[in-house]
């Protein structure tokens, strides 16, 4: 009788504990990582996709209005003290656009290594499609007293022997690998690079590459923290033809 009395008691109290706690709640529905917008674009965290024209949109900022640069865009985390442009978006999710719209990623701006890890002075042979289809064009839009501008953004990076701004020309898709299971740019913050940087999905396959010659042309660049749009689209170095 004592033990049944027990179990009862041992019962009843927890049914009254069980009734002062709170009903569990249904888990909050998780937005989904690709939304449509329209027949041709669509929103992957962020980043406005536009699979016609193959164009990458994402918001950024401008992080130096002059300065000394060794990259052109980066996170929070990564060199802000070095970088013209810091966005929020990840770059998981911005290899993932080119991926979908296509773009394939070319080393041949890094020399091979031997088993060492010492550079050999041989660069990997990349077909030449793959080289063409890597390369991108990186124009930078943002209001300007009312009126909306867009410019490549090579017009806001200044040589400092030359006093001139970078020549129009492409940019280079390099992608970036992995590490413990980890996008290595998610972990530096390194998404596009002035100077050579294999941590950097973005390389710059231009000359003086690999000097620090390169500062924000503050003629030119909006002031610091003014938000700006970066828009990559295919490079196309097809000149029009000539008038008969």
């Amino acid at each position: 009788m004592t033990r049944i009395l027990t179990s009862l008691l041992t019962a009843s109290a927890a049914l009254a504990l069980a009734q002062d706690l709170p009903a569990p709640t249904a888990p909050a529905p998780t937005k989904p990582l690709i939304s449509k917008l329209d027949d041709a674009r669509y929103l992957l965290g962020g980043i406005t996709i536009n699979q016609q024209t193959r164009e990458i949109r994402f918001p950024s900022k401008v992080n130096m209005a002059e300065g000394l640069l060794e990259y052109l865009l980066c996170q929070q985390q990564g060199k802000v003290h070095e970088a013209l442009l810091v966005t929020d978006i990840s770059p998981t999710n911005l290899a993932l656009a080119f991926t979908l719209l296509r773009y394939p990623t070319s080393n041949e701006l890094f020399a091979l290594v031997d088993e060492s890890g010492h550079p050999t002075g041989q660069f990997p042979a990349v077909p030449a499609a793959t080289k063409a289809g890597a390369r991108i064009t990186i124009d930078v839009e943002w209001d300007e007293h009312g009126t909306r501008r867009r410019q490549p953004v090579n017009q806001w990076l200044q040589h400092a022997v030359k006093n001139a701004a970078m020549a129009a020309g492409p940019w280079l898709y390099t992608g970036a690998d992995f590490a413990d299971g980890k996008f290595i740019p998610e972990i530096t913050g390194d998404i596009a690079a002035i100077m050579l940087v294999p941590t950097a999905m973005i390389n710059f396959p231009g000359s003086d590459n690999d000097d620090n010659v390169w500062f924000a042309y503050p003629q030119r660049v909006p002031p610091e923290g003014t938000p700006v749009t970066l828009i990559i689209t295919p490079f196309s170095n097809t000149k029009a033809p000539a008038k008969p």
